[in-house]
């Protein structure tokens, strides 16, 4: 897919995530606003799935899990986007009854969620069972897992780190999410976990840096060159430099951000800047 296009499908994506947070008055738009273009790169540009028969085993297909499951406005967008189910069902956001909760879940069928996630940490462990159970069936897919780096407090985080590493699941590429920012405030104030990469490779684990995060070109080149090491005995795990409250400038970069959505004012400041490339849902 040429460039110009995930850049329009990313740009409404973000617009999306304003709409939904603002609409429901609750969400959490600066991290979702950050990971969105790697969220667009992996579903338009990398990933071997197929929305159109959606399996909640993923075999025969890559399996996504999104760990810091509060930043879902964003994959939702996404995966509604890419055909998992309807445009319109966005407007449900966070709503009661909806299949769009404020964390993925499983329990209502959406299609595109096979983890129910939020409670930080976890994500990683279940990445892990489910690509030793792809060894185990022999299935050449591969297992994304995108975790926040705030999340990297989390000491489930290390223990899944270690075991990958001793059992040599290699068919897992992990991609942190990696924005300096949590919900008190700078993460390097709260609990500094720099320097990441040496960290992740003293664990025994393959490690590539992507400082433009925001560049499809780059993300998509770091991402096939991961993939070109998976199954050569590491597990994998992206750095992805990204700015939280990426595409609104109040947004940028403010921890404040994490969890609380535009009042009138805002919104509409914010969905001045993020013009509608495709159809608004």
């Amino acid at each position: 897919m040429e460039q110009a296009h995930l850049e329009a499908i990313a740009a409404q994506v973000r617009r999306d995530v304003i709409r939904m947070v603002y609409q429901a008055q609750s969400g959490h738009p600066g991290g979702a606003l950050g990971a969105t273009d790697i969220l667009v790169a992996l579903y338009f540009a990398h990933m071997h799935h197929t929305p159109s028969s959606f399996s909640p085993t993923g075999l025969g297909e890559d399996v996504f899990i999104l760990s810091n499951g509060h930043i879902c406005a964003a994959w939702y967008a996404v995966l509604a986007r890419r055909g998992y189910f309807p445009l319109q069902e966005l407007s449900s956001f966070r709503r009661i009854n909806s299949r769009l909760q404020g964390h993925p879940a499983t329990k209502e069928g959406l299609p595109g969620v096979r983890v129910a996630t939020g409670s930080l940490g976890q994500g990683l462990s279940v990445g892990i069972g489910i690509a030793l159970g792809k060894r185990l069936q022999r299935d050449p897919h591969l297992v994304y897992v995108m975790i926040g780096d705030g999340e990297l407090n989390e000491g489930q985080i290390w223990e899944a780190a270690l075991f990958a590493a001793h059992h040599r699941v290699d068919n897992l590429i992990v991609i942190v999410d990696r924005n300096y920012k949590q919900i008190d405030g700078d993460t390097r104030a709260v609990l500094d976990t720099d320097p990441l990469e040496e960290k992740w490779r003293a664990f025994g684990w393959e490690v590539f840096s992507l400082r433009e995060a925001h560049s499809f070109p780059a993300i998509l080149s770091t991402l096939e060159q991961a993939r070109s090491h998976a199954r050569k005995g590491k597990p994998l795990i992206v750095i992805a430099y990204t700015i939280m409250g990426k595409g609104v400038d109040f947004m940028e970069n403010d921890y404040r951000w994490h969890g609380k959505p535009p009042s009138d004012l805002e919104y509409e400041r914010a969905i001045a800047q993020l013009p509608a490339t495709l159809k608004d849902f």
